[in-house]
């Protein structure tokens, strides 16, 4: 049996680097490259604790730059893809749009292209795309998601994301590449970027700060566990079906409004405050634009066909979450203050 190279993209990101210690840990036969341009949201200190694993191996490289890809795919003899790395922000897609068509589409179509070529014969690797359920587009209350829901992306975020899934797609049929994709909730847990919302509310009420709140907060969203998420991506990748999608969920609905208020209560009690006190730190702006109403996902087929399902409910993990980050404030410190930015230079030489 060949063995195995895997090219881990985003790999320094929230979702990638849980994936990466995942195989690094679980599978020391296999090579991982974490190939990751270090943007703000990629942090080399989310794998500290595997950077010295003989089979582990990272690459600065930016997906746009179609020679650095080639190099890295020649010098660790790459046999198989699992794409992460994305621009992944709503609100920053809907001021520079270009920039998530660039990564999103343009450097999964590099990537495309680069696989195919040094591949050659592609029957015997895969590239396995990891997408959003937001290019389904928004649901009303009742109903859910599934894999073969009719693609609706509302932002630009969301059409670059759909239109990546449509190239793979497109690749699997013309080229006869192996391919799959999973469409995940929204995910939460240890290591993610503080502006998305619960690790937002988590840093914001431990310093008093405002608590900002689209809307009314009745935007509706399931939530997955981020380690939760990297076990399905393994699965997949092991036992998937070719060609196949599969829709990975948290079976965790919840209101933004109630998540952040369970926040502010779970936090009360862990800093010792008074009940109540943080949610007057809740203040409500004005709501983003085209903000899909609800998003839910039926996961029952990865649940039929693999036998995954989510390990924690959300009032579980919520507390995990909370834990970590209470934990490692340093963590937190040196990513708001952007000083996590300076460990590459300091551990790989610039």
């Amino acid at each position: 049996m060949m063995k195995k190279n895997i090219l881990i993209t985003g790999g320094a990101g929230f979702i990638g680097c849980h994936v990466v210690k995942l195989f690094v840990e679980k599978y020391p036969d296999y090579n991982i490259i974490n190939l990751d341009c270090l943007t703000y949201a990629g942090n080399l200190e989310n794998l500290r604790e595997i950077e010295a694993s003989p089979n582990y191996f990272f690459e600065k490289v930016n997906l746009l730059d179609v020679p650095e890809l080639e190099a890295v795919f020649a010098k660790h003899a790459i046999t198989d893809v699992i794409h992460l790395a994305a621009e992944s922000h709503v609100d920053r897609s809907i001021s520079d749009p270009l920039a998530f068509v660039k990564t999103n589409v343009i450097g999964t179509v590099n990537l495309l292209n680069v696989a195919k070529a040094y591949w050659g014969d592609l029957e015997n690797h895969l590239f396995y795309h990891i997408s959003t359920d937001e290019v389904y587009g928004s649901l009303e209350d009742g109903g859910f998601f599934t894999e073969t829901t009719p693609y609706d992306p509302q932002s630009p975020y969301s059409a670059s994301k759909a239109s990546s899934d449509h190239f793979v797609r497109a690749y699997a049929n013309t080229y006869k590449m192996k391919t799959v994709i999973t469409n995940c909730s929204n995910n939460y847990g240890p290591n993610q970027f503080p502006e998305k919302l619960i690790p937002l509310c988590i840093h914001n009420i431990k310093n008093n700060k405002p608590l900002p709140v689209y809307g009314k907060g009745e935007n509706i969203r399931d939530w997955l566990y981020v380690v939760d998420h990297a076990k399905a991506i393994d699965l997949v990748f092991h036992q998937g079906k070719m060609g196949e999608t599969y829709n990975i969920g948290g079976f965790n609905e919840w209101k933004n409004i109630d998540i952040v208020q369970l926040l502010c209560q779970k936090m009360d009690a862990k800093l010792g405050r008074e009940s109540g006190t943080s949610e007057k730190l809740i203040t409500y702006v004005k709501d983003r634009a085209g903000h899909d109403h609800r998003y839910a996902i039926d996961a029952s087929k990865i649940q039929k066909e693999l036998g995954w399902e989510p390990s924690l409910q959300f009032e579980e993990g919520i507390e995990k979450t909370i834990d970590w980050y209470l934990e490692n404030e340093d963590w937190l410190n040196n990513v708001t203050s952007g000083n996590y930015q300076k460990y590459y230079e300091e551990h790989y030489g610039g």
